[in-house]
């Protein structure tokens, strides 16, 4: 029988520890290592309406990119929404496991999954931090080039392939075809992407700050939004997970959206 512990392991195989950040929270944030599962839920985050979710459908854990356990926490009541998360999870016994920075560094993940998704080729990383085990780069953001194109058709490109409600754009005046990619808030990596000789950074999370910062550069910037640039490694986990652990249910959250909106 497959425990908690179990697909902890297999999932520090994919992405481990050692590549988060030092500021990161990665691991089991809650339950029992040794505990049976049966059915996985995977989301990008570890919200009330994830664990319901995984509640109804019986799965025993939660598989999220983003802690769920951020900043110190002193008190546990219903009274905010970690708290919340937290007693129910208690109540039912779902366990939750975060896979971050080490996932958005690591190969295959968040920015491998982001630069296939707008068919980035020629793929390196953005901002390195070492080799794995297998000799590979990791490191936050990737590269790559694209068939040349203008900055408004390439931006259409991105919405569609990410299922954007909307995408924010700065225009350096520059034909897009060297790309860098930083799912999430990567706005700090620009000058990675400058120093790269990229023309583009699609990221998200900017700063009205750093659109000027960019275009003053020469770069082109389209921000995407954090859900669109980082849900697509569900997929990724769900696959992994599936043909790592045939006799389990894996899934990915049908309701976890974005809750942004754009009019």
């Amino acid at each position: 029988m497959t425990t908690v512990h179990e697909v902890l392991k297999f999932l520090f195989e994919l992405a481990p520890e050692s590549m988060k950040e030092e500021w990161d929270h990665v691991g089991l944030q809650w339950g029992h290592l040794e505990a049976p599962v049966h059915r996985v839920l995977v989301a990008l985050d570890p919200f009330q309406d994830v664990l319901e979710e995984a509640v109804e459908q019986g799965a025993e854990l939660i598989v999220a990119h983003h802690p769920l356990l951020f900043h110190p926490v002193y008190h546990v009541t219903d009274e905010d929404a970690v708290g919340r998360v937290l007693l129910r999870a208690a109540e039912t016994g779902c366990a939750i496991i975060s896979m971050h920075t080490n996932l958005d560094a690591a190969p295959g993940g968040v920015n491998d999954c982001l630069a296939q998704a707008l068919g980035l080729e020629q793929v390196q990383v953005l901002s390195p931090a070492g080799t794995d085990g297998q000799g590979r780069t990791y490191g936050i953001g990737r590269v790559g080039t694209v068939p040349q194109t203008d900055l408004r058709t390439f931006a259409g490109k991105v919405k569609t392939a990410l299922g954007c409600g909307g995408v924010r754009i700065a225009d350096a005046g520059r034909p897009v075809r060297k790309v860098a990619v930083g799912g999430g808030a990567c706005g700090e990596f620009t000058r990675n992407a400058w120093a790269l000789g990229c023309d583009t950074f699609v990221t998200a999370d900017l700063k009205y700050n750093g659109f000027y910062d960019g275009v003053d550069l020469g770069m082109n910037l389209i921000d995407a939004g954090h859900f669109p640039t980082e849900n697509l490694v569900c997929a990724y986990l769900q696959k992994q997970l599936q043909l790592r652990f045939e006799a389990l249910t894996v899934e990915i959250s049908k309701r976890h959206r974005d809750v942004i909106a754009f009019l």
